[in-house]
């Protein structure tokens, strides 16, 4: 709606859609400025008191002359804070409920929108859910200004983008489309863009985790991520330069990362901050242990199942007695036990989580064996599942891990080697089949389309490159 010339018309309006008589924390002051009727409004809970206090000594120092217009006046007066000039009140109201302050100034064609917000947000911290031993501190933070700035400060080049975009017509919420000039994809980059722009939705009301589904609503029944996340600057900006595109949330800590495949989970930035050889080992050790997690108790149910085919420098995992509860109930019933533990720790308070795990501990190890439920194998192996869970970061990719794994239990307990045979093939499809964002990238690459010096470099820690060689002499 553009600006009435009636200053009570507009006033009521402004005062009908910033919420005035709705919201007990939106303010407005009547001003005199000059000859001139002036009304400000600001939403107190949002709003820095200095900030206001020195735009209004701006304001009130700078009287509006007969002649004034709001272009006239802005360049006139040195106005505290950034200004924008508009003549939409729609716009303008939404950015009062943003939190910034606007003044409507009676004979003037365009609104006076000022930054002002003061918004919460914790400090920067590091990352609970991605430590490293050595390198820096530092973790993204609810503050899209703040995530941007801290980007900004790690890479300080021309060549960084940083485009704004609004999703949601009822309420909207501002994203950042984050990427590096000369190192992302244009093409990539551009049809992101727009698939960002065409997004119809109410509201990002999950953050994160609504535009992921708008981005990507396709194949449902398909577990693998889509989407890798950090709450890490210094990985972000390494992604960065490595061509990927990142997308900031206003309101999350965490960056969402494009384009992706399965290959890139198995890097993590402790890699980098240890010299080639141990980042290489650590790299491989979890690639082994992950994967193992997937075939470990599927592989040992196959071979109890047919104990001609267990070797004999493995006859030690061969059940001594018969169990009371057949071994395939004895895994699934650990798996959905393992989960409702995981569900406990969540809503369990800091002061009792020690208290919990003995409890447990105790309740489904010592004492579900001396019952009968379990086999002290079966404990044995779902143990080391659950701790190689942990080996990566993605709490996605680990729950795809384990619904492929109880994939392959039932497949094997319904038609043994066959099913086991199918069950990996099935495994194979999900994830060869698997698409990216854009799905112009293989989720296989640089496996399928081969590429031998990037799929190295996804297995063994390289030295970094340098970009200038020292001198001899």
């Amino acid at each position: 709606m553009k600006l009435p010339a009636d200053y009570e018309t507009a006033k009521s309006y402004l005062e009908r859609d910033c919420g005035y008589e709705k919201c007990f924390d939106l303010r407005l002051r009547n001003l005199t400025l000059g000859r001139r009727q002036a009304t400000l409004f600001y939403p107190a809970s949002m709003t820095s008191s200095e900030s206001l206090e020195r735009m209004l000594s701006a304001y009130l120092g700078c009287p509006v002359e007969i002649n004034d217009t709001a272009e006239s006046y802005t360049s006139r007066c040195l106005i505290v804070g950034n200004l924008t000039l508009t003549d939409d009140l729609t716009s303008a109201a939404s950015e009062v409920r943003a939190g910034s302050s606007l003044l409507l100034v009676d004979g003037f064609d365009k609104l006076l929108v000022t930054d002002t917000k003061s918004l919460p947000s914790r400090g920067v911290t590091e990352p609970q859910h991605d430590q490293v031993l050595r390198g820096s501190r530092e973790g993204f933070t609810e503050h899209l200004m703040e995530n941007t700035a801290i980007l900004r400060r790690r890479l300080n080049t021309p060549a960084l983008h940083l485009e704004r975009v609004a999703v949601g017509d009822r309420v909207p919420t501002n994203l950042i489309l984050c990427f590096v000039e000369g190192r992302a994809d244009p093409g990539y980059v551009k049809n992101i863009r727009e698939k960002l722009c065409s997004i119809r939705v109410d509201a990002l009301s999950l953050g994160q985790e609504s535009l992921a589904e708008c981005l990507y609503h396709r194949k449902w029944y398909n577990p693998f991520p889509k989407f890798r996340y950090t709450e890490r600057p210094d990985a972000a900006a390494a992604m960065l330069l490595e061509g990927s595109v990142l997308i900031l949330c206003d309101a999350s800590p965490q960056v969402m990362v494009l384009p992706v495949g399965i290959l890139d989970f198995l890097q993590e930035t402790d890699d980098f901050y240890f010299p080639p050889l141990l980042g290489t080992y650590l790299r491989i050790l979890r690639l082994l242990v992950f994967w193992l997690s997937l075939f470990l108790t599927p592989l040992w149910y196959l071979l109890i199942r047919n104990p001609d085919w267990i070797p004999s420098w493995l006859e030690f995992i061969k059940l001594t007695e018969k169990p009371e509860l057949p071994i395939l109930i004895q895994l699934l019933l650990v798996e959905f036990t393992i989960d409702g533990m995981k569900l406990a720790s969540l809503n369990t308070p800091n002061m009792l989580g020690n208290s919990l795990s003995v409890v447990a501990g105790l309740i489904l190890g010592d004492f579900a064996i001396q019952v009968g439920w379990l086999e002290p194998e079966v404990i044995l192996y779902m143990a080391f599942v659950s701790m190689a869970n942990f080996a990566q970061p993605s709490f996605e990719l680990g729950y795809a891990f384990k619904f492929m794994r109880i994939l392959l239990l039932i497949a094997t307990a319904l038609f043994n080697a066959w099913g086991f045979g199918l069950g990996l093939v099935t495994i194979l499809l999900l994830i060869g089949l698997n698409k990216t964002v854009d799905g112009s990238r293989s989720y296989l690459y640089p496996l399928i389309p081969f590429d031998r010096k990037v799929l190295f470099r996804q297995f063994f820690r390289v030295k970094l490159p340098n970009t200038q060689k020292p001198k001899k002499g």
